[in-house]
């Protein structure tokens, strides 16, 4: 199968934006992250502050997760809190973005976006703890004491955005086709291991 996307989903501080990023830099192809919640800030005349905001309460309820995923597949938008019109218009940016060629998407459920397209690899970036609060302390400059809350904040967070749009889990690891533990190959073995899925791009 000729790879054409690659969604990513991370654990904080394992190291998946740089390798995304790097990767997308070496393939010379587009990476979408914070770029997604930039484009629906514009389109929809809303902070990125505000999505972020919707994006960390949303709930974890199963029934909420259903009534969400049967609104996002009619693409019907009403009756939805504002959580799930939030989700809805990063979905279609998600496709939008998806139109202009192969690229690399970080979060954001991209992977149910693009559910319909041919080419797509769903990848899940871990490492162990040690190395997840070192990181946190080295690239985001967060006092040690704070590591440990943070962590679990943005993860908690992305679990649960994750399984209120997809009704699966998020740390599932067979929700994904590929599974990189960035301690064991660093943040240049992953993108190694990634590159190989397009061996055409440079």
């Amino acid at each position: 199968m000729k790879c054409n996307y690659i969604t990513i989903e991370r654990e904080y501080g394992s190291g998946g934006t740089k390798i995304a990023r790097k990767l997308a830099e070496e393939c010379g192809i587009a990476c979408y992250g914070r770029e997604i919640l930039e484009e629906v800030s514009n389109e929809y005349n809303i902070s990125t502050e505000r999505i972020e905001k919707y994006e960390e309460t949303v709930t974890n309820s199963f029934l909420y997760s259903i009534f969400i995923i049967s609104r996002a597949q009619s693409g019907d938008p009403d009756m939805l809190a504002n959580e799930g019109h939030i989700y809805v218009a990063e979905q279609l940016m998600i496709k939008k973005l998806a139109a202009r060629g192969p690229a690399i998407f970080l979060g954001h459920c991209a992977s149910e976006a693009l559910k319909e397209k041919n080419g797509v690899i769903k990848v899940f970036i871990r490492a162990s703890e040690e190395e997840k609060r070192k990181r946190i302390k080295d690239d985001y400059d967060i006092p040690e004491k704070d590591i440990e809350l943070v962590r679990k904040r943005f993860d908690k967070k992305r679990a649960n955005y994750f399984y209120a749009n997809t009704a699966t889990k998020w740390d599932d690891f067979t929700n994904y086709d590929i599974v990189l533990d960035s301690t064991i190959l660093g943040i240049e073995g992953c993108v190694s291991v990634l590159k190989g899925l397009f061996p055409d791009k440079k």
